[in-house]
Parts: C-alpha cells; sequence; structure tokens
C-alpha cells in the first residue's frame, strides 16, 4: 500500500493558498486533504485548522457525520474568538444542512443548532478584533435564516406540533 508523503515546512504557505482555492472551486474534499497534509508538519497550524474546520462543514449537506470531525478540529482551536465564532459556523451550516434534509425532526434539530450558532456569535462579538464584523454578518444571516422558517417550532413552546394539510 502506498504510504503518505511529508509536506516540507517551505511549502506550507503555497498549500494554505491551495486550501482557499479548492474551497471555492467547491471541492472541500481536496480542501481537507491539504489541510491534514499541513497538521500533520504542523499540528497546532491556525489557518490549516481553520482552513479544515471550513472543508469540513462545506461537506455537512452531503454528510453531517462531519458535524464530528468538525466539532474534534474546532476543539484544537486556543484563541477564544476563533472558539465563539467557528463554534458557530459549525452550528449555522449544521442548521442549514438539516433544513435542506426536510425529514421528520429536521427542522426542530435545525432551530436548535441556529439557537446555538447565535449563542455562539454573541459569545464571539465582544472579543472580535477591531474593524472585523464578520461575526455581526453571521448573525443576521442566522437571523434572517430562521425568519425564512418561522412555521416550524415554537421559540416559546418546546411541544411537537403535528401540521396536517
Amino acid at each position: 500500500m502506498n504510504q503518505l508523503k511529508p509536506l516540507s515546512p517551505a511549502a506550507i504557505p503555497g498549500a494554505l493558498d491551495r486550501v482557499e482555492r479548492y474551497r471555492l472551486l467547491g471541492e472541500p474534499g481536496e480542501a481537507e486533504s491539504i489541510c491534514l497534509d499541513i497538521l500533520a508538519v504542523e499540528p497546532t497550524n491556525r489557518e490549516a485548522l481553520v482552513g479544515l474546520i471550513l472543508s469540513l462543514t462545506d461537506q455537512f449537506a452531503g454528510e453531517l457525520s462531519q458535524v464530528q470531525r468538525a466539532t474534534e478540529v474546532w476543539s484544537q482551536l486556543t484563541d477564544e474568538y476563533d472558539r465563539a465564532y467557528y463554534g458557530g459556523i459549525i452550528c449555522e451550516r449544521k442548521a442549514k444542512a438539516l433544513f435542506q434534509q426536510a425529514t421528520i425532526g429536521s427542522a426542530r434539530a435545525a432551530i436548535t443548532a441556529l439557537k446555538e450558532a447565535l449563542a455562539c456569535y454573541e459569545r464571539a462579538e465582544p472579543l472580535r478584533p477591531a474593524g472585523n464584523d464578520d461575526v455581526i454578518l453571521r448573525w443576521n444571516a442566522c437571523v434572517r435564516l430562521r425568519e425564512r422558517h418561522p412555521e416550524e417550532i415554537p421559540e416559546e413552546d418546546g411541544r411537537q406540533l403535528l401540521m396536517l394539510e
């Protein structure tokens, strides 16, 4: 069986550029692979950890099993802002994937994930770097997503309602 070949430390900056490129091309599996190569050389490389989280969350729509992997990588982040912000990203993208599933219970789970995302973004807001309002943009996107699904589960009541047509 073939063995993985190690990336040279000098190649890491270029590899990080490729992570972004493959994500933009809609090839998150390729971006994931590159991040794993970088992390094999530099296990605490922040950009590679973030790139891996994002490439895994890019795959949620087709494979919700990636949520656990993204959460495991998230736990390696050390900066409090990063932990709050990327925790929100994981929850938000999980919610979007659940809304797309449209199976029994997925709407309830999606709304729970959206609430978790909003809580993460709320924690991140006072920690954000000056001039960086990414967390505000994500908060607003979650609020708008929730507004597009007003019929799902009442906010104040945990009882499941049966909607008959």
